[in-house]
C-alpha cells in the first residue's frame, strides 16, 4: 500500500510530539521511567498509522505499548490518532528495527505484535524478515518470561518461513490459526489497516501466538 507523503508531517511532529521518543537507544532499559509507571510494556514492530496499537492501548489501559514505525511518512499519523483517542498510555519509536536489542533491555518487555510485516519475497532478503531466527533471538532476549510473541500476515509464504524459523530455533507456538477471521479468536481481535484492506479482497488471515519461557 503506497504511502503518501505528509504535506503537515512536521506540524504533527510538533502538535503531539509529547507522544514521541526522540532518542530511543537511549531509552533502552529505561522506558518504564519514560512512561511514569511500572505497568507492562508491549510493543508491535511495524505500526503503520497506528489503528492496531491505539486500540490496544484503548482496551488494555493496564499496559504500556510501544508504536515502532520507521517510515518517514507514516508515522506521524500515530500520535495524532492517539491524541484524537485521548490515549494516554502510548509512547513511538519512530524508527526501524533491526536488532531489538540496541533499544530494549534484557526482560524489559511483555509482549511483541507483529501485524503484517514486509515479506521481503526474494530469499536472498531472508535475514530482513522480521520472524527472521536472529530477530527472533533478540526478541526472546528482550521479553521476560510469559510473554507473548503474536504474528498476523496474509502472506502463506511468510507464514509458513515462519513457522519454520521457530521450529529451527526449537519454538513451538502454542496458537496457530490459518484462518483467524473464521475462528473464535475473532471476537478479541483488533484490525490493522492492511487488515481491513485484505480481509475486504477475501483473504486469510493467518495468526500464530509463541509463549517464551
Amino acid at each position: 500500500m503506497r504511502q503518501h507523503h505528509i504535506r503537515n508531517r512536521e506540524q504533527l511532529i510538533e502538535e503531539f510530539g509529547s507522544y514521541i521518543v526522540d532518542d530511543p537507544r537511549a531509552a533502552k532499559g529505561r522506558w518504564a521511567e519514560l512512561f511514569g509507571c511500572d505497568k507492562p510494556i508491549k510493543l508491535e514492530i511495524g505500526s503503520g498509522k497506528g489503528a492496531f496499537i491505539t486500540g490496544m492501548c484503548l482496551r488494555d489501559q493496564d499496559i504500556s505499548f510501544i508504536a515502532c514505525e520507521g517510515a518517514y511518512n507514516v508515522y506521524p499519523r500515530i500520535p495524532q490518532k492517539a491524541a484524537s483517542l485521548n490515549v494516554q498510555n502510548l509512547l513511538v519509536l519512530p524508527q526501524y528495527i533491526t536488532d531489538p536489542r540496541e533499544f530494549f533491555g534484557d526482560g524489559e518487555i511483555s509482549g511483541i505484535y507483529l501485524n503484517f510485516s514486509d515479506p521481503w519475497g526474494k530469499k536472498r532478503y531472508n535475514n530482513r524478515r522480521l520472524t527472521y531466527r536472529d530477530k527472533l533471538e533478540g526478541y526472546r532476549h528482550i521479553c521476560r518470561p510469559g510473554s507473548a510473541l503474536e504474528f498476523k500476515t496474509d502472506n502463506d509464504e511468510l507464514f509458513e518461513f515462519t513457522l519454520n524459523e521457530l521450529a529451527y530455533l526449537g519454538l513451538t507456538p502454542d496458537i496457530v490459526e490459518y484462518d483467524l477471521h473464521s475462528s473464535p479468536l475473532n471476537e478479541f481481535n483488533i484490525p490493522t489497516e492492511y487488515e481491513e484492506k485484505f480481509t475486504e479482497e477475501g483473504l486469510a488471515i493467518k495468526y500464530l501466538r509463541l509463549l517464551f519461557t
